[in-house]
């Protein structure tokens, strides 16, 4: 979130939703006001959601690229651990 967020004067915001709503992207929360005075806020998607609580569906491919879905970090086994036995006769 941004620490000072833009404020926008409502003719302003009409005029340039686009960029508005680019720029709450970037940098987070962005204030619309009349006459002067604070009267709207306009949140990026997941500020909403995190203050309603929710959070968002992972699909499968989110799950799959995830850092914690890596197996390169998992340890490996420790190959001197293991002793060498014949093989059975058959």
């Amino acid at each position: 979130m941004a620490a000072n967020p833009r404020e926008w004067p409502l003719a302003d915001a009409k005029a340039k939703f686009s960029a508005l709503v680019d720029y709450a992207e970037k940098h987070g929360p962005q204030i619309v006001t009349r006459r002067g005075r604070p009267a709207a806020v306009l949140l990026p998607i997941r500020d909403y959601e995190r203050l309603q609580g929710k959070t968002p569906e992972r699909s499968a491919i989110d799950w799959l690229l995830a850092p914690e879905a890596r197996i390169e970090r998992l340890p490996g086994p420790d190959r001197r651990a293991y002793k060498w036995r014949a093989p059975p006769k058959l």
